[in-house]
């Protein structure tokens, strides 16, 4: 995570003289000088820059800013940060006059997202993190009395038992409040990257992608998963080229369905995807229903009652990491957590 320092790059013009402008060169025009001023509590507020411009926003503005982006509505992002709907509103008319820009597009029926809210998002998440990271060090005194971490998984994470040492891990700090996040890996990495999740379960055909940091790893072996009356019902073993032709449901978008094809294709073995799931529970009773075979996670096999062999020549695995951004959390409540988690 940037230190709070980071965000501040304005640089001192050079040595004045009678034909020189601050800032000026051939290539781009100047750019305002940020002075640099340490960051504050949440009422006196903190010096950002945003697409060039330099402003004083206020802690809350980018809370309400965040909560409407994710509800959609004003009526949803005041319930959800205890303020009433005229006072929200205000709070983001406030920042939108601070930026000089229309952040939301709002309709009789949702609030969308301009062009430049969608640019101040992610850095209005690390701004967040970065503060309530710093409120993590002062709770952190008193031993993580009270504090917030947030964490995302896969849905296909079968070697962790992640509520039960959620439920542990709240039992022994009760003031500490627990976010948790199902996802695709590509939005997992994304909120991770920007501090909007401190920790997070993900899959990878291979080593852990660049810029995050793994603090556990296994593999987790791939199966076939088929109906009963399928023709490889009851086999314990299967050759890839034995699938050649099947039809597939596949788990849509996930990187489970892209290291599937990449394998299938490196191997020349065709598939027909008839039908695509956006979760696993569906994908379970697609197959449950005969509309084709799938590829599963041995133990989320082993759990749907269903038909399942390994496949051989070659066999199928992924590996699962616990991953974050720094080796190690700035978060109090993300140390906590990671030291539960892992031991």
């Amino acid at each position: 995570m940037p230190s709070p320092g980071s965000y501040l790059k304005g640089t001192p013009a050079s040595t004045p003289g009678p034909a020189r402008t601050p800032f000026a060169t051939p290539a781009r025009p100047p750019r305002p000088f940020a002075p640099a001023r340490p960051w504050c509590a949440r009422r006196s507020g903190s010096w950002e820059k945003i697409a060039g411009i330099v402003f004083l926003v206020e802690l809350r503005q980018l809370e309400h800013f965040l909560a409407v982006a994710r509800h959609g509505s004003f009526t949803g992002a005041a319930r959800e940060v205890h303020v009433v709907q005229s006072a929200l509103s205000s709070s983001v008319r406030k920042l939108e006059a601070e930026l000089g820009a229309q952040l939301f597009e709002r309709t009789t029926r949702r609030v969308l997202l301009t062009e430049a809210g969608r640019a101040l998002v992610p850095m209005a998440h690390r701004i967040a993190a970065d503060v309530i990271a710093a409120r993590g060090e002062v709770s952190a005194v008193a031993g993580l009395s009270r504090g917030h971490v947030a964490i995302g998984t896969i849905q296909a994470l079968t070697d962790v038992d992640l509520p039960g040492a959620l439920g542990a891990f709240q039992r022994r700090y009760p003031g500490v409040r627990i976010r948790v996040r199902q996802g695709l890996v590509p939005d997992l990495m994304s909120s991770v990257d920007s501090g909007e999740l401190d920790l997070a379960y993900v899959a990878f055909d291979g080593p852990l992608a660049d810029g995050l940091v793994g603090f556990a790893e296994w593999r987790q072996e791939l199966v076939l998963l088929c109906h009963p009356e399928h023709r490889l019902s009851g086999r314990r073993r299967v050759r890839l080229a034995e699938l050649d032709g099947e039809a597939f449901v596949e788990f849509s978008g996930s990187g489970l369905q892209e290291l599937v094809a990449r394998r299938f294709a490196d191997a020349g073995i065709r598939r027909d995807p008839v039908c695509e799931a956006t979760n696993m529970p569906l994908l379970i009773e697609l197959v449950a229903a005969g509309l084709g075979v799938s590829i599963v996670p041995a133990q989320v096999a082993e759990r749907t009652g269903l038909p399942h062999a390994r496949i051989e020549q070659p066999g199928l695995a992924r590996s699962i990491y616990l991953a974050g951004r720094q080796p190690e959390p700035v978060n109090p409540a993300a140390r906590a957590l990671l030291q539960h988690l892992v031991g």
